[in-house]
């Protein structure tokens, strides 16, 4: 069981994010068994219970991130930063660097090759590292760039160029054949507590190659939604778990997650699944599995309780995977949802399924958005679409992808640019109130009879400045005081 706590914050002011009483000036929450019980001017402290003063401050439901991959994420500082690398020259340049600083087996992250003008070689990385296995990830984790003796070690086939998709998914599991990293108990509760320490109360795990029955820390700071993918779904269904039920030996802040589907790749490897050809000629990017195979793993899911999480990034995926929820009658989220047609968007809104977007990704999508996908950036991140049509957002990270950060997401979401630059397709951009609202799960605002899991900021969230630029620059620098879950004080100090 988790700590469920008993305690009263005088002199906060509730954010609405949705329509609520509209609480005028700071007021009293009373907070008994780990649920918010009252909240009211002046209200008597119950007997024994901590008692504290918000001093003014701003209280919001807790944030959660609906797309982590967590072991990953805790990973990534332990790996080579290869962001912002301009070129394959540039990443070989930093691999000999860091191997002549530090010899011995090496495991990058971050590159990027969509707008690189020549391609990564196996043989460029042997140049640098002939006696010692480099496995270079990609930044959006669709490919893996590796010398001939990652290869080896991994047991892949030799190859001119990167490993991507389905194969780079499998080999990924046997990654400490390379280098194993720290992703211990201890460092996972490091992870968990950064991001509590952001308002973070909820993240969904979607991590591959766990068994949602294994997962660890038992007794995390924050609540947890376990996934499971295709090849662990006998295990969960065996066991009889089903979405929203607590994981056998653990506290009951980890619950069941969603069936995570991988249903097409991504835009900088080239192998989202589009309806129309890529602009550089690189073709339609291709599916992951067949449309009999995709419906298949829908539909066993839903017949024992699991909801579906599919990643779909181009729009022909997308269209295949709404088609399988709805002659399945499966019910979850499309994770991603980058390249959509209005049509797509009516049919999710209809289907009830929940958009699982990542609006920091058009950050780094937007360059290579413009050069291999110019006549459809206008249906890239499609938010307002979205919401305008009733479709439920849900944002998240896809950490490591982007960091696991509700803030920078909120920022951008409201602004559309991490730069000078003006906003990328500004029509798209939402209000601060349905981005943070987007970053809830689900609540509109801190009532009376919801789980106290509730974050309280040093500045009004909400607070309107003369451009959406001033205002991302507010978001992303968001003090949080403190964050609370089923009422135990998990990050700060007030």
């Amino acid at each position: 069981m988790c700590a469920v706590a008993d305690l009263v914050l005088r002199n906060v002011r509730i954010v609405e994010l949705g329509r609520g009483p509209g609480w005028a000036g700071p007021v009293d929450v009373v907070v008994e068994q780990g649920v918010v019980q009252n909240i009211g001017h002046e209200l008597d402290r119950p007997l024994g219970i901590e008692e504290y003063d918000a001093g003014g401050r701003w209280l919001i439901p807790g944030l959660w991130d609906h797309h982590v991959h967590l072991a990953q994420w805790t990973a990534v500082g332990q790996r080579l930063d290869l962001a912002g690398s301009e070129s394959p020259e540039h990443v070989v340049a930093r691999v000999r660097d860091r191997l002549a600083a530090e010899p011995g087996p090496l495991v990058g992250y971050g590159h990027r090759l969509g707008t690189w003008r020549t391609e990564p070689t196996v043989a460029a990385l042997d140049d640098v590292a002939p006696d010692v296995p480099v496995v270079l990830i990609a930044g959006d984790a669709h490919h893996a760039w590796l010398n001939s003796r990652a290869l080896d070690r991994l047991g892949l086939p030799p190859r001119e160029g990167v490993v991507a998709e389905n194969e780079w998914y499998d080999a990924y599991t046997r990654i400490d054949r390379v280098l194993e990293p720290d992703v211990s108990p201890a460092a996972y509760r490091r992870t968990l507590d950064r991001a509590s320490a952001l308002g973070i109360t909820g993240i969904v795990d979607l991590e591959r190659g766990q068994l949602a029955a294994d997962w660890e820390p038992r007794d995390p700071p924050i609540r947890i939604r376990v996934s499971t993918y295709a090849d662990g779904l006998d295990t969960v269904i065996d066991a009889g778990l089903r979405t929203g039920d607590p994981l056998p030996g653990s506290s009951n802040l980890v619950t069941m997650g969603p069936l995570k589907i991988i249903s097409d790749g991504s835009l900088n490897t080239r192998t989202a699944w589009c309806c129309e050809e890529y602009a550089d000629g690189s073709g339609l990017g291709a599916p992951n599995q067949t449309s009999a195979e995709l419906a298949g793993l829908l539909s066993r899911a839903h017949d024992h309780g699991l909801e579906v999480a599919t990643h779909a990034i181009g729009d022909r995926a997308l269209g295949e995977a709404l088609t399988a929820y709805d002659v399945t009658g499966a019910t979850g989220s499309i994770e991603h949802a980058q390249l959509v047609t209005r049509d797509e968007i009516r049919t999710m809104a209809r289907l009830g399924l929940r958009a699982s977007v990542q609006p920091a990704h058009l950050l780094d999508d937007r360059d290579v958005t413009e050069l291999i996908w110019p006549d459809r950036a206008e249906r890239c991140f499609a938010f307002r679409w979205m919401l305008d049509a009733g479709v439920t957002l849900a944002f998240g990270s896809d950490a490591p992808v982007s960091p696991l950060d509700p803030w920078l997401a909120i920022a951008a979401a409201v602004h559309r640019s991490a730069d000078d630059r003006p906003p990328w397709h500004p029509e798209q951009a939402l209000t601060q109130r349905e981005a943070l609202l987007a970053s809830t799960n689900g609540e509109r605002s801190v009532h009376a009879g919801m789980p106290a899991d509730i974050v309280l900021l040093d500045q009004d969230p909400l607070d309107d400045r003369d451009d959406t630029a001033e205002t991302a620059a507010l978001l992303r620098t968001m003090s949080v005081a403190a964050t609370f879950v089923a009422g135990d004080l998990v990050a700060g100090d007030i």
